[in-house]
């Protein structure tokens, strides 16, 4: 037995791709990752955004597709945990490297 998942409404399907660096020479000034930083970021909160609006939708009653909005909040629900989980990778490893100068 196959099953074909369509297109939900409000979700989309593609991965996101504005903060990817195109191939090219590397930079060591560290900017291609203030921009992968900045680029992670800005699609959790387009993820919340989305969720935070179908949720709207699911209590005021105009909401079609109750899929729709248990996708996008368990997406944003992902995206913020793994945001959280780098931050305090970084934090960590910032620590680390603090704790072998001194």
């Amino acid at each position: 037995m196959a099953f074909e998942i369509g297109p939900v409404a409000g979700v989309s399907p593609t991965l996101p791709t504005g903060y990817l660096k195109p191939a090219g020479a590397p930079t060591t000034d560290g900017s291609a990752f203030a921009t992968a930083l900045g680029g992670a970021v800005d699609q959790v909160q387009s993820l919340q955004a989305t969720s935070n609006d179908l949720s709207i939708k699911a209590v005021t009653g105009d909401l079609t597709d109750i899929h729709a909005a248990t996708l996008a909040s368990t997406r944003s629900a992902v995206a913020l945990e793994m945001a959280s989980t780098f931050r305090n990778r970084g934090v960590e490893a910032f620590n680390e490297i603090m704790r072998m100068q001194a």
